[in-house]
């Protein structure tokens, strides 16, 4: 029996929930019968990876980079796993053989699957990562070991499955597509290494997505908030059935605060597939957080108790909040609230955040006058970002340089920035995708305002005004400049920029 005397709990959780207000606490209130999971009582190299200094090498990674870009993009789908689920077959279910952790969710996918790796690298699990889309090289989005595949390897890989894609190409009404190719090419990757566990980011929505073919034994979760509604739908409700898709039965599924629509399609699947819920607010969260050079100092609450004084060398509230689902979905992965009750070893979790990076997140690239870039592309990504270099560098003038993409909510997002840029250079990447850099600025006009508006088609001159604007007040005044809008923008910009 429970010494009456015993403080709950729970109790001190309760200024986690209220700190949680920005991103919607209603999951406390918020219950569908589904069981809840709670204990009573190496580094990663993350950089990007370059082009490969061998000629050959890397004639034959841009020969498979041009065969890949015959099929359909990531933008053109047919909701169904039913190609993806044929190729599987013929190569023997590799995605099989191994546990995985699943992650979807709208934003912070990439950087909590980075986190999740780093954790489990460090408790000397062999990891495999598969995330999307890529920031510069198509390799980044297959790692082995914390680091990004050879492109040797990868080369080695698609040449290994090519003849079983064609083989499904034939039998299947439409071809598989790129983003589907290259899902079965990590996940034969992983089976080959082989990894002990593997690390899943969906590429858009989840019942339907390429990745769905595993079955992960932790579910995650991000926070989920419009995007693609002309494919997940309008609402978060909607967006979140469809992402519920990778909650299997029995799984562990990891919640980060959501909207509570979202919420409650979330835990009716739970309870359907009898899995077990962790919620970010109730069973863990952030507990304090703290800004510090670089990066943050965190106190998380884990499935199995505190873990303080974790060093962050990432930006943002929202990056914290990462952390925190990060964590719980490694302890889950370990049992921490089921199986065992004591938490994960704290200098391990410790050693793993401090070694953190996420490419194209709040990333510093240049000093003098400070460039920053940030993969935002829809309202909520960039509203976090707009919170989060205002904290962490409290620039005296920032200057926006924004290449979106056309399909994206775009006048959201440049209102999510008005606030914090003194002024904004429009541009645009050299995706197709890529919104005409008038068509955008006519939009910035509205939201700006003609004079705090420039237009510079080419983005090698928009960054060269962006930086000379953010030097107009001087050496030491604290101009800076963000880089953002979209994923290729960002990417470019990072090689324009001498990165990679």
């Amino acid at each position: 029996m429970t010494d009456q005397n015993e403080p709950d709990p729970l109790d001190s959780f309760e200024e986690i929930i209220e700190a949680e207000t920005q991103r919607d606490p209603d999951l406390a209130v918020i219950e569908a019968g589904s069981r809840t999971l709670r204990t009573q009582g190496g580094p990663p190299d993350a950089d990007v990876p370059a082009r490969p200094e061998d000629p050959e090498v890397d004639k034959a990674l841009r020969e498979v980079e041009a065969e890949l870009a015959t099929r359909w993009g990531e933008t053109k789908l047919e909701p169904s796993v039913s190609r993806i689920a044929a190729l599987m077959d013929v190569l023997g279910e590799p995605q099989r053989s191994y546990p995985s952790i699943h992650i979807t969710g709208t934003n912070g996918k990439t950087s909590t699957a980075r986190m999740i790796e780093a954790l489990l690298g460090a408790f000397e699990l062999r990891t495999g990562r598969y995330t999307s889309p890529h920031v510069q090289s198509i390799t980044e989005r297959i790692s082995l070991d914390g680091a990004p595949i050879a492109a040797e390897r990868f080369v080695e890989t698609y040449r290994d499955i090519k003849p079983y894609v064609e083989m499904v190409d034939v039998q299947q009404e439409y071809r598989l597509s790129f983003f589907e190719v290259l899902t079965g090419m990590a996940y034969a990757a992983f089976a080959d290494a082989p990894v002990d566990v593997a690390v899943v980011e969906v590429g858009m929505g989840g019942s339907w997505d390429a990745t769905n073919v595993i079955d992960g034994d932790v579910a995650v979760v991000t926070p989920i908030d419009l995007d693609h509604t002309d494919r997940l739908g309008s609402t978060p409700g909607e967006i979140a059935a469809e992402k519920a898709g990778v909650i299997k039965q029995g799984a562990t599924v990891i919640l980060a605060q959501q909207p509570v629509d979202a919420a409650q399609v979330l835990l009716k699947r739970a309870v359907e597939v009898d899995a077990t819920v962790a919620r970010e607010g109730l069973e863990f969260g952030v507990l304090d957080r703290q800004v510090a050079v670089g990066g943050q100092l965190l106190t998380l609450r884990g499935l199995g108790g505190e873990y303080t004084e974790v060093y962050l060398p990432l930006h943002g509230a929202h990056q914290a909040h990462n952390a925190a689902v990060a964590l719980a979905a490694v302890e889950a992965f370990f049992g921490v609230g089921a199986q065992r009750a004591e938490p994960l070893d704290v200098d391990t979790v410790r050693k793993a955040f401090a070694a953190v990076a996420s490419p194209g997140r709040l990333e510093v690239v240049r000093r003098s006058p400070t460039v920053v870039l940030d993969a935002a592309h829809n309202p909520a990504g960039a509203r976090a970002v707009a919170e989060a270099i205002g904290e962490a560098f409290q620039f005296s003038r920032l200057i926006g340089v924004v290449g979106a993409s056309e399909d994206k909510n775009v006048r959201g997002l440049l209102e999510a920035f008005e606030p914090v840029f003194a002024e904004i250079v429009v541009t645009q990447n050299s995706s197709h995708r890529a919104m005409d850099a008038d068509e955008l600025a006519a939009i910035a006009v509205e939201i700006f305002g003609d004079e705090r508006v420039q237009v510079e088609p080419r983005l090698p001159d928009a960054l060269e005004e962006a930086i000379t604007l953010a030097e107009e007040e001087g050496e030491f005044a604290g101009g800076g400049v963000l880089v953002t809008g979209s994923v290729i923008t960002v990417g470019e910009a990072r090689l324009l920029l001498g990165r990679g």
